[in-house]
């Protein structure tokens, strides 16, 4: 029951991983290298939003995008940390309750 709940929990912040990761698929690629800072935003996005959910995550993201523009400085901006890692990543990059190895 817990295991069902967690997954309905993560169901809004997989839809956005979905979105970006199709954003980063299609659409990034033809824009080229653009992006001043390192992470690109649509990996800081995509990490933002694995880390913290879709909400916070995507508020870190619409904001580094503000600040991305051809006047910036650029460099090196990281995601910042959660104190507690609470899920873990699958190799596609969606979101998943720890396992315990159980089952």
């Amino acid at each position: 029951m817990k295991r069902a709940l967690t997954s309905v929990v993560l169901a809004p912040r997989n839809a956005g991983i979905a979105v970006i990761s199709v954003y980063r698929r299609l659409v990034s690629p033809l824009y080229g290298d653009v992006c001043r800072y390192y992470p690109s935003c649509s990996a800081y996005g995509l990490e933002a939003v694995q880390e913290h959910g879709l909400l916070r995550g995507g508020a870190l993201a619409a904001w580094r995008v503000c600040r991305c523009h051809p006047w910036a400085e650029g460099g090196i901006d990281d995601v910042p940390a959660r104190r507690v890692q609470q899920y873990r990543r699958t190799r596609l990059g969606f979101v998943v309750a720890p396992s315990h190895g159980k089952g």
